[in-house]
């Protein structure tokens, strides 16, 4: 029968003065998972007093204490058989499990990666089955974990309490800060090995690897058109969707964000707010000024999977995939001839005109 005793980690009252707050808090993570999972499976009849003590979240400050008297006393440092450790009388401790910080026993069947406890690849795993259980109590977004959470509930607080030296522009979370500072040292840690292109930090170059290997996790549940990144997906979904409150007053277009109506009268203000810096040509977005820049540096990333012919574009190669498939998706309505893309059909217009 397993116990609360082979799953426990111990350490002597000098290791808990060295643990940081970081390990403290996957030291209690695991440990208070490790009794849930025996509960769980019905191993343990008692709460073991280091389980409360956890619970009523103690510091390690108070854990050293505690293990510093019951070593000059002999007694037992967790008060109770369920827990099932004593200590010698001379006052030596026992060890029966070395706190592996690095180790990552938990790994995830869809991507590869591997976590420290299952509670973390649980909220892992929600990012491959979408799913996003926890809601903010005031806008009724949805978000992963409860972190994420905390993080969006700035945006009501209008709380942004790290502020950049240099330019003093302010971020709400210290991670979108740390990328921030990056602008301003060119520091692009994170290279791409098929094409040589560097990022700010790992995230942007695993989003980037999907178009060399044409990987696109993100299916749309409706249509199954599928997508790089989550943004892209959320994006789509508005297509299927029937309300969209956000209307253009010129032309009466209507979207169901007001980022994206905020974004389409660009093409009645002419507002190109997106430059090159090599030619000086200017765009309505930045989507648009990224593949511009490729005329200038020869990159062509996105590959057709049937004859490895390259384009700087997506919408270049899902305008070649045609060929391959034979999809002619734009008709005339003069004649009812299909045609591949766009351009082939206006200039097929000018026929009857």
């Amino acid at each position: 029968m397993l116990s609360f005793r082979d799953v426990a980690i111990d350490f002597s009252a000098e290791e808990w003065e060295l643990l940081d707050p970081d390990q403290w808090t996957l030291y209690k993570d695991v440990m208070l998972e490790n009794f849930s999972n025996l509960v769980f499976l019905g191993l343990a009849s008692s709460k073991p007093y280091l389980v409360t003590f956890l619970e009523e979240g103690r510091e390690p400050s108070d854990m050293k204490r505690q293990a510093a008297a019951a070593m000059e006393t002999g007694n037992n440092l967790y008060a109770g058989k369920e827990f099932g450790i004593t200590l010698p009388q001379n006052s030596q401790p026992i060890r029966y499990q070395k706190f592996n910080l690095r180790m990552k026993p938990y790994k995830c069947e869809e991507c590869g990666k591997a976590f420290r406890i299952p509670s973390l690849l649980c909220e892992h795993m929600r990012i491959h089955t979408g799913e996003k259980p926890i809601n903010c109590d005031i806008c009724g977004k949805a978000f992963r974990t409860s972190r994420a959470v905390s993080v969006h509930k700035k945006i009501h607080a209008e709380e942004k309490p790290y502020s950049c030296e240099v330019c003093g522009k302010a971020y709400r979370s210290p991670s979108a800060f740390f990328v921030h500072r990056k602008i301003h040292t060119g520091e692009k840690g994170y290279k791409c090995e098929v094409c040589g292109k560097a990022f700010y930090i790992p995230s942007q170059l695993s989003l980037h690897k999907r178009i060399h290997t044409g990987e696109k996790p993100y299916v749309c549940e409706v249509c199954g058109k599928a997508f790089y990144v989550s943004h892209q997906l959320s994006v789509h979904k508005g297509i299927h969707a029937e309300e969209k409150p956000y209307v253009c007053e010129v032309c009466c277009k209507a979207f169901q964000s007001p980022l994206l109506l905020s974004k389409h009268k660009r093409v009645h203000t002419g507002q190109k707010p997106h430059k090159c810096e090599v030619c000086g040509k200017a765009f309505c977005f930045p989507s648009q000024l990224s593949e511009h820049k490729r005329i200038h540096t020869g990159e062509k990333p996105y590959q057709c999977t049937v004859c490895d012919k390259a384009y700087s574009s997506s919408s270049a190669l899902s305008v070649h995939k045609r060929i391959h498939t034979g999809e002619k998706p734009y008709k005339c309505e003069v004649c009812g001839k299909s045609f591949k893309s766009t351009s082939v059909l206006s200039a097929h217009k000018k026929i009857h005109t």
